[in-house]
C-alpha cells in the first residue's frame, strides 16, 4: 500500500499542508460571503415592499433567492466538476456580486422588474456559500471529513452576524451616495461577494477537488477496494432535504406567530438570532460527533432534535419568548446535525469522478425543499394554526429514521 493510501486509512489527510491552505482560503471567503448573504435576508422583503408600495409581493424576494440558488447550485456543481472547485465557487460568488449591483441599480431606477431579476441572480451567492462546505471535505481523510465540513460552515457565522448589524451604517452610506437607504446592505453584499471570489481565485491553490482526483488515480486497486464507499447518497440527501424543509417552515412563521401575540420586532429578532447561532455555532462539535460516532447516528439525533423543537414550539404559550427561543434553538441545532451528517454521508458515497455534479444536484433538492417549506408554511398556519405547523414539522423530521435504518441494514 502506498503512503498516501496508508495515511488515508490512518485518518490523516494525504496532503495535510494543502488541506490547511484550502481550509484557510475557504474560511476567509465564508466570513466575507456570510456578510453578503445576510443582506437579502435583512432588507430584501422591505425593499420590495417599499418599491411596490404593497406587502402582497414582499415575500417574493425570498422565493427568488431560492430559485436563483437552485439554478446556481447546478451551475457551480457543473463548473466544479469540469474545472475544479476554484473556478466553480469563484464564479458563483461573482454572480452574487453582479446580482447585488443589479439590486442597487434597480433601487436607483425604481424598477421592480429589474429588482426581481437581480434578486434571482443574487441568489447565486447563497448557493455558493453552501456548496463551499463540500470543498472543505475533498482533501480531508474520511475520519476527519465531517470536521472539515464543520470548519467551513462555522466560518459563515461571523459574517452572518456582522452583516445585519451593518444595515444602518450601509444605509447611511447609500443615502450619502444618492442611493435609496434600503439598498445600502447590497453595497456591502456586492463588495463582500466580489472579495470572496477574489480570495478563492487567488488563494484556493491547489484546487482541492482536482488534487483529490489526482491522488485517487495514484492509489492501487487494493487500496481503493479497502476504502469502499458507504451506500449513503439517498439517506444523506434525504436527511438534508427533510431538515431544510422542516427548519424553513417553522422558522418562517415564528416571527409572524410572535407578532400575532403582540411581540415586537426586537423579541422576534432575538429569537431568530438565537436560531441562526444554533444553526452554525455548534458545527465544530457536530463534526467531531460525526467523525467519532458516525454520520448515521448524528442524522438520527437530527430527527429527534427537530421533533423536540416542533413539540416545544407547539406547546409554547404565545406570550413566552423564552420557550419559543428554546424551540428555535433546538430547530437550528437539529438542522446543523442534519446538514453536517448528511453532507458527510453524501460525500462518502459519491466517487470523485462525479462528486461535484452530484453534490450540486443534491443542493438543488435542498433549495427546493426550503422553498416548499417557506411557501407552504403560511397556508398551513392560516388553515390550522402555528402549533399544528410546528408539530407536523417535528413529526415529519422523524422520516429520517427509517431512511437511516434501511441504509444501515443494506450494509
Amino acid at each position: 500500500m502506498t503512503s498516501t493510501a496508508a495515511d488515508a486509512t490512518a485518518g490523516m489527510s494525504p496532503r495535510p499542508e494543502a488541506q490547511r491552505r484550502v481550509l484557510a482560503a475557504l474560511v476567509s471567503s465564508q466570513i466575507l460571503s456570510g456578510a453578503g448573504l445576510a443582506a437579502g435576508v435583512t432588507v430584501g422583503a422591505l425593499l420590495a415592499q417599499d418599491m411596490l408600495g404593497s406587502t402582497d409581493l414582499a415575500g417574493l424576494p425570498s422565493a427568488l433567492f431560492t430559485a436563483g440558488s437552485a439554478l446556481a447550485a447546478v451551475a457551480v456543481g457543473r463548473i466544479s466538476q469540469a474545472r475544479g472547485r476554484r473556478p466553480g465557487l469563484a464564479a458563483g460568488y461573482l454572480a452574487g456580486a453582479v446580482g447585488s449591483a443589479g439590486v442597487i441599480a434597480a433601487a436607483v431606477a425604481d424598477s421592480p422588474v429589474l429588482l426581481f431579476i437581480a434578486l434571482f441572480v443574487y441568489g447565486a451567492g447563497t448557493a455558493t456559500n453552501l456548496q463551499a462546505r463540500y470543498a472543505g471535505a475533498d482533501l480531508a481523510a474520511p475520519a476527519h471529513r465531517a470536521r472539515a465540513v464543520s470548519t467551513v460552515l462555522v466560518a459563515t457565522t461571523l459574517g452572518g452576524v456582522v452583516g445585519p448589524n451593518l444595515a444602518a451604517p450601509t444605509g447611511n452610506l447609500a443615502d450619502h451616495l444618492g442611493i435609496p437607504a434600503l439598498a445600502g446592505p447590497f453595497l456591502l453584499a456586492g463588495v463582500a461577494y466580489a472579495l470572496a471570489a477574489l480570495v478563492l481565485a487567488v488563494r484556493l491553490r491547489p484546487d482541492p477537488l482536482l488534487l483529490a482526483r489526482s491522488l485517487d488515480l495514484q492509489q492501487p486497486t487494493e487500496a481503493k477496494a479497502a476504502n469502499t464507499r458507504e451506500p449513503g447518497l439517498i439517506p444523506g440527501a434525504l436527511t438534508m432535504i427533510l431538515t431544510q424543509l422542516v427548519m424553513v417552515a417553522i422558522m418562517t412563521m415564528t416571527p409572524v406567530h410572535m407578532h400575532d401575540h403582540g411581540h415586537g420586532t426586537a423579541a422576534s429578532g432575538l429569537v431568530i438570532a438565537i436560531h441562526v447561532g444554533a444553526m452554525y455555532l455548534p458545527s465544530p462539535l457536530t463534526g467531531r460527533l460525526v467523525d467519532r460516532h458516525g454520520s448515521k447516528a448524528v442524522a438520527v439525533a437530527s430527527g429527534v432534535t427537530l421533533l423536540a423543537a416542533g413539540v416545544t414550539a407547539a406547546a409554547a404559550p404565545g406570550d413566552s419568548v423564552a420557550l419559543l427561543a428554546l424551540a428555535l434553538a433546538l430547530l437550528g441545532l437539529g438542522w446543523n446535525f442534519g446538514l453536517v451528517s448528511g453532507t458527510a454521508m453524501t460525500t462518502n458515497a459519491v466517487p470523485l469522478a462525479t462528486r461535484a455534479r452530484t453534490q450540486g444536484m443534491v443542493d438543488v433538492a435542498i433549495a427546493i425543499a426550503g422553498a416548499t417549506g417557506g411557501l407552504s408554511s403560511g397556508i398551513v398556519v392560516t388553515v390550522t394554526g402555528y402549533p399544528v405547523l410546528a408539530l407536523t414539522g417535528g413529526v415529519l423530521a422523524l422520516a429520517i429514521l427509517p431512511a437511516i435504518a434501511v441504509s444501515a441494514s443494506s450494509r
